[in-house]
């Protein structure tokens, strides 16, 4: 098989997308084939034994690699700037493996407590279970960071932005603080996308992504990822993804793959009526807060600027008068639509207090920012005219 050679890493990152990591066969397709096959047959017992010595390259079974989910995770280092890419069945997959796989029973991690529902429950919940202990902090408090490491502390995660709340954290003094500690830093990049945000440059030792969100971003797959050094793929992450397998399937790899084509197009486009939609949330009296990257009134707006080169695609707002206005807001918008997923080509909007965050006591949900009247909101492609008129039609309902 062949492809580009290594001079793609001179490319931008507009280009890599199209064609970094590109395998083809003898049959010279344009588009990346799709491989469902669960093995590989050898042309000898010699040669099967060195496969599995690592010895000979190529694949052996589909939970360890397969060609159409190797294409897309060489693309996805060569855009991310990463060594190393592995791919999962989901995000939740990616998330547990990269966090799981840095730890041993009498281990500590360090976890921002704004988090998406799934996240602190690995981190709070499961963790433990397997002797190994946890804190959560204020992200954007570096102090309480350092006031919350052990000297058996192996990892920090965080979400910048976070999940539902959007709140930003120095990913570059939380860096700092891991190597001076010796701990790994992991962080969840969904939010910010890897357009607009490159944790790996400003320190982070691994960044993990839903791809099902902004990579597939029309609403087909399940995906995740995990970037990191090929050191720490392979001493860490590789073996744990071989041995409990969480495999990616080739197809859903291969909608990836397509879908990283138009990434830019999509993300970029979402973000720019982003910041139309927030300025015009803003503006409306039933709505006293709103929260985008984008914004220069953002709380971390400082913090924004020296490490996101653009703001995501989410909005989070208040609304007046708790969830029974929320839920009047919800049930009026037409082409708005409900769902709990986000970074899709269409509008979606959620309340996260009684969905992603349901689980947990109000006192929990207040500590990380979730109130009943707090909505997430996922800017689609539609025109943002006619967003706005979805959102005048709503709020007169509330």
């Amino acid at each position: 098989m062949s492809g580009p050679d290594a001079g793609a890493k001179a490319l931008h990152p507009e280009t890599r997308l199209v064609h970094a990591g590109t395998l083809r066969s003898q049959f010279g397709e344009t588009s990346e084939a799709l491989f469902l096959t669960q093995g590989h047959v050898y042309d000898s017992a010699e040669q099967c034994e060195a496969r599995f010595l690592n010895k000979d390259p190529g694949f052996q079974y589909a939970r360890f690699s397969n060609p159409t989910v190797t294409m897309l995770e060489q693309r996805m280092a060569a855009f991310e700037g990463a060594e190393a890419c592995r791919a999962t069945a989901t995000g939740m997959a990616a998330v547990t493996a990269a966090v799981m796989s840095l730890v041993r029973a009498g281990d500590h991690v360090v976890a921002a407590q704004a988090l998406f529902g799934s996240c602190r429950y690995v981190v709070e919940d499961h963790l433990p279970r397997y002797g190994v202990e946890s804190t959560l902090v204020n992200g954007p408090d570096i102090a309480a960071w350092r006031k919350a490491v052990r000297p058996n502390t192996k990892v920090f995660f965080l979400e910048s932005p976070a999940n539902p709340t959007l709140e930003v954290i120095d990913i570059a003094a939380v860096a700092a603080l891991a190597k001076e500690v010796g701990a790994k830093l992991v962080v969840d990049n969904v939010f910010a996308t890897p357009l607009f945000q490159r944790p790996l440059e400003l320190g982070a030792d691994c960044v993990v992504y839903s791809a099902t969100k902004h990579i597939d971003g029309q609403g087909r797959c399940l995906g995740g990822l995990v970037l990191a050094s090929e050191e720490l793929i392979q001493s860490e992450i590789q073996t744990f993804l071989r041995q409990t397998g969480p495999a990616m399937s080739p197809f859903n790899a291969w909608v990836m793959l397509k879908a990283l084509e138009t990434l830019p197009l999509r993300v970029n486009r979402q973000a720019q009526s982003a910041a139309i939609l927030a300025a015009w949330l803003a503006k409306q009296p039933k709505l006293p807060k709103v929260i985008f990257p984008g914004d220069p009134n953002h709380p971390q707006a400082e913090i924004i600027a020296r490490q996101m080169s653009g703001p995501s695609t989410l909005i989070a707002f208040e609304v007046t008068g708790g969830k029974e206005a929320v839920y009047r807001l919800l049930n009026a918008l037409k082409l708005i639509r409900i769902s709990n997923n986000l970074g899709d080509a269409k509008s979606l909007i959620v309340h996260p207090a009684t969905t992603t965050h349901q689980r947990f006591t109000p006192e929990v949900r207040a500590s990380m920012g979730v109130t009943d009247g707090l909505v997430r909101f996922s800017v689609g492609l539609e025109h943002p005219d006619d967003l706005i008129a979805d959102f005048e039609r709503a709020l007169a309902a509330v």
